[in-house]
């Protein structure tokens, strides 16, 4: 008895597996599989890869020898593939040859992460080509309008292509034409089409499972007998019909003058490749697609059970063109009944490219030694309350970064996730809350003297990424019983810094002086005070046994630690930037010198380390999610970013303030957060807003809890992230550093510098240079001045103040001027360079919430200069919808900077002139009131004042 898969030859078929594992090469039964049943290709895809290397134990050896290359997963699974590859395309050799090219191939996709991509699509599969180096390979390119894009292109380069996932006729049209193309392409270039091979692989089981599923839904509802008789009539007939119509349209491709033209040159048809055809339901025969779709110039590849199948009880005949008319009968009632077979195919291209990326991040992570399955993550309990359209474009990036494998990408530090300038230099944070134990054992030694009883107070002196993580430790957790008290000073301001010193005992004062460039002004010249005061009160030489430093290696931070004997030196990162330096020596040994086990802390922040990680599905991953919700609002106008906080975690706020400003304001575009603002009614906001709610389950606050509530009655966008223990506050550091990687790609920005931070550091410099020359600053004149209190603007913003005030000028007429340059979707920024204390405080949050209620606008708050290494990036490089008044004063009080020619009061005024200088230059909408020696006085005067400007 012969052959039925022999037979398929005869009739003009090839019969292909679509199956490959490494044992089946190497064992022999590939080549039985040529030499008995005239087998004739093999196809791969990233399932098969899968279950192959993750089924079976063909390649533990190998894998083991493998990881001790210290590839990459992608890298890792390559070698594995490209192997098993060339050692099919070797078997099958001889078939290639003997067929003049025509069959003996074996197809490699390339990966399901670049589908949307034409051009990388075509740089990997060249890539692919190079290093299977085998005649007889085929890449298999996905039949999306990238992919076909990408056919078009490989076919007049001269690579065989596979074109995959077709499943819609139209969509077959463009790749039979793409591939012509190609080759029209080569033929004026010079190139020789006789080496081209191609095939369509046109899908069919899938479809009658999708088709089924539709009319038996629609079978439950029919009005009658004879609506379910034509219902039932189409089951299981609508794959084939497609596929026998396709098959016209390959014969309508393949003739005339266009392709006899492109014959003569020695090219060979594209021909169509039936895919997809084991029987899904259980209920047909187990053989249907091959049957029905046999004809010549034709492939059928055959999963190894339908192969078997059809070796046992196949019966060949040639029926593809057989009963066309009948075919165009089924597909015209199917259209009749509203069952549109154009969308069923579009949702199964989109299926097929979803499963093969599942497929793949199956396999990477299970090659991928870092995926740690025993340390799953619970699942997050955060709740996404968001409009239609934003919660739309969420679900659209969420889908394009699984498809895509953006995930992987971020982890593996790809560049041109972002916009391929240097990112990849940047991520070392990424890696911060591995071995939590030996990194809590490694600050033992630092920790002796602390924990000696020598000291009551611990003092950080830093800026920006060096001190918020700091202090939102010290708000946190408080006075560790046992542990000296933690202090923060991030000021230049002359009484926050005698405020300061008159708390402590220098003696019993421990100084942590954090700079990660150790170049930065203000925790040097902070460092400068504190070393001399602690000599003057030692009465000795040896003061830096109560100073350690941490600094990048080699920076002048650390010569000089060395030089004025610090008790220790402690390393930065270079990978790490400040603002992302939580969990690294800046954010941790403070933590260790206030009493926090660090090892514990880590061990948490770690577990959403794992829950963010690559090997989480996107939909699962909580620092994913976050990360396109921000991104998506942005791009929509709800760029205002309001941080709400439990009490108890309340100086969160600032940290994520500072992560997200830094990182994404720039380039004219960025999120703006709005931290410490009190809830109003869900009236006074506009439709600018994304509200995110930390709330701390353990302390909640009843009054939040009822206004978010409100706000998300009212239609406005709310994330809630509850916080289970105030231990785990480390895990929502590591939420909002992968969030903000997530975003900062989805915003087409560089998340990891902060070019207009810079400027307003040139800018201070250029000032303080000059004063130590001359002993001042370049003179200013106030364009008006009322009780004291006198208004200071560029030529641009004076002249646009002075246009609407006209000849009868008050101050409250400069402010209500100003303040009605706030337009819809605009936010007002309120720079203080006062002493940042609780009144102070107090008299902030007044005036930003009378503007905000009265403008329905945001309305932002911040303390100068520290500001100046968070949110003032976005202010200066973010977009320019700011309206911005600076506050300065006179010292009353003023203390010298040790070493240099001028005072802290010298530096902050340098300070806030730069500040104010760069945001003239960016076109900024500003006004600088400057307040006289009684602070508290005009302080109030103004908050008066603004509230009139406001009536």
């Amino acid at each position: 008895m012969s052959n039925p898969l022999k037979q398929l030859g005869e009739l003009g078929q090839s019969p292909w597996l679509d199956y490959i594992r490494r044992s089946l090469i190497t064992s022999g039964e590939l080549e039985a599989l040529v030499d008995d049943d005239g087998l004739k290709g093999v196809t791969s895809n990233p399932a098969i890869f899968e279950k192959a290397i993750t089924g079976s134990s063909d390649y533990a050896d190998w894998l083991d020898e493998l990881r001790a290359e210290d590839l990459s997963p992608s890298e890792l699974y390559e070698r594995l593939a490209v192997k098993d590859i060339q050692g099919a395309a070797d078997v099958l050799r001889l078939v290639y040859e003997e067929t003049a090219g025509r069959d003996g191939y074996v197809s490699l996709e390339v990966s399901p992460y670049l589908a949307n991509d034409a051009e990388r699509t075509v740089r990997e599969a060249r890539r692919l080509w190079d290093a299977v180096d085998r005649a007889n390979l085929m890449i298999k390119v996905p039949a999306n309008d990238a992919g076909i894009a990408a056919v078009e292109k490989l076919i007049a380069e001269g690579l065989n292509v596979n074109v995959t996932l077709l499943f819609s006729r139209p969509v077959y049209d463009k790749v039979a034409d793409a591939y012509l193309t190609g080759l029209e392409k080569r033929a004026t270039a010079g190139g020789d089409l006789r080496g081209v091979a191609s095939v369509a692989s046109f899908f069919v089981s899938r479809i009658d499972a999708a088709i089924d599923r539709l009319l038996s839904d629609r079978l439950r509802f029919a009005r009658d007998d004879a609506e379910r008789r034509r219902l039932q009539a189409l089951m299981g007939r609508v794959a084939i019909a497609n596929a026998k119509l396709a098959y016209r349209s390959f014969r309508r491709h393949f003739r005339g003058e266009r392709w006899q033209k492109l014959e003569a040159k020695g090219a060979q048809k594209q021909r169509l490749l039936w895919a997809s055809t084991s029987t899904k339901n259980p209920s047909y025969p187990d053989t249907i697609y091959v049957d029905a779709l046999i004809g010549s110039e034709t492939v059928n590849t055959l999963p190894m059970p339908t192969l078997n199948a059809y070796r046992d009880h196949g019966e060949p005949r040639a029926r593809l063109e057989e009963r066309m008319s009948e075919a165009e009968q089924t597909l015209a009632e199917l259209s009749d009944l509203g069952i549109d077979l154009d969308n069923v195919t579009k949702s199964l291209l989109a299926d097929g490219l979803r499963s093969f990326t599942e497929a793949f991040d199956k396999l990477l992570n299970a090659v991928d030694t870092k995926c740690r399955s025993d340390a799953a993550p619970s699942p997050d309990r955060s709740r996404f309350d968001l409009p239609p359209a934003l919660e739309k474009e969420v679900t659209s990036h969420m889908t394009d970064w699984a498809l895509t494998g953006k995930m992987r990408r971020l982890w593996s530090g790809d560049p041109t996730l972002w916009t391929d300038d240097g990112e990849s230099q940047w991520l070392g944070w990424l890696g911060l809350t591995d071995d939590h134990a030996q990194r809590a054992e490694s600050y033992r030694p630092f920790m002796g003297p602390v924990r000696s009883g020598r000291f009551d107070h611990v003092v950080v002196l830093g800026m920006g990424g060096s001190s918020l993580c700091p202090e939102v430790l010290r708000m946190t957790f408080g006075t560790v019983k046992g542990f000296p008290e933690l202090h923060v000073l991030d000021s230049t301001d002359p009484a926050q810094i005698r405020a300061l010193e008159n708390r402590i005992d220098l003696k019993r004062t421990f100084f942590i002086v954090s700079s990660k460039s150790g170049s930065t002004l203000e925790p040097n010249i902070f460092k400068d005070y504190f070393y001399g005061r602690v000599r003057e009160d030692r009465g000795s030489s040896d003061a830096g046994k109560q100073f350690i430093a941490i600094t990048d290696p080699g920076s002048s931070l650390e010569v000089a630690a060395k030089k004025e004997g610090f008790a220790a030196i402690l390393p930065g990162i270079k990978s790490v930037g400040g603002r992302y330096s939580a969990f690294s020596n800046f954010g941790m040994v403070p933590a260790a010198a206030m009493g926090i086990d660090v090892g514990d802390f880590l061990e948490r922040a770690d577990r959403m380390a794992v829950a963010t990680s690559s090997c989480v599905p996107i939909d699962d991953n909580p620092g994913a999610e976050l990360g396109c919700v921000l991104g998506a609002a942005a791009a929509m106008g709800r760029d205002k970013l309001t941080l709400v906080m439990s009490p108890r975690i309340y100086g969160l706020g600032a940290w994520i303030e500072q992560l997200i400003a830094e990182s994404t304001g720039k380039h004219g575009t960025g999120i703006i957060p709005v931290d410490r603002e009190s809830l109003g009614p869900p009236e006074v906001y506009g439709d600018d807003r994304l509200f995110v709610y930390m709330r701390l389950d353990t302390e909640p606050e009843p009054s939040q809890d009822d206004a978010i509530r409100k706000l998300v009655e009212a239609g406005h966008p709310v994330v809630q992230i509850p916080i289970a223990d105030v231990k785990d506050l480390g895990q929502e550091f590591f939420r909002w550093e992968i969030a903000t990687a997530v975003a900062g790609a989805i915003m087409g920005i560089n998340p990891f510098d902060q070019p207009d931070v810079e400027a307003s550091k040139v800018a201070t410099r250029s000032l303080t240079g000059q004063y130590e020359e001359t002993g001042r600053f370049p003179e200013e004149v106030p364009f008006f001045e009322e009780n004291g209190i006198e208004l200071y603007a560029d030529a641009s913003n004076t002249a646009a103040l002075n246009g609407v005030v006209g000849r009868h000028k008050s101050l409250v007429d400069y402010l209500r001027a100003h303040l009605d340059r706030l337009q819809e979707r605009d936010y007002l920024a309120i720079l203080a360079y006062i002493e940042m204390n609780g009144s102070h405080e107090t008299l902030l949050q007044s005036i930003r919430h009378a503007v905000r209620d009265r403008k329905h606008v945001a309305a932002c708050v911040g303390f100068g200069p520290r500001f100046l290494h968070s949110t003032g990036q976005a202010y200066k490089g973010g977009p320019n919808s700011g309206v911005f008044i600076q506050v300065t004063c006179r010292e009353e009080t003023d203390l010298p900077v040790p070493t240099r020619k001028f005072t802290f009061g010298a530096v902050k005024a340098a300070q806030a002139r730069g500040d104010f200088e760069v945001l003239a230059d960016r076109g900024r909408r500003a006004l600088r009131v400057h307040l006289g020696s009684d602070v508290e006085r005009d302080f109030l005067q103004l908050r008066q004042m603004i509230r009139k400007a406001l009536s």
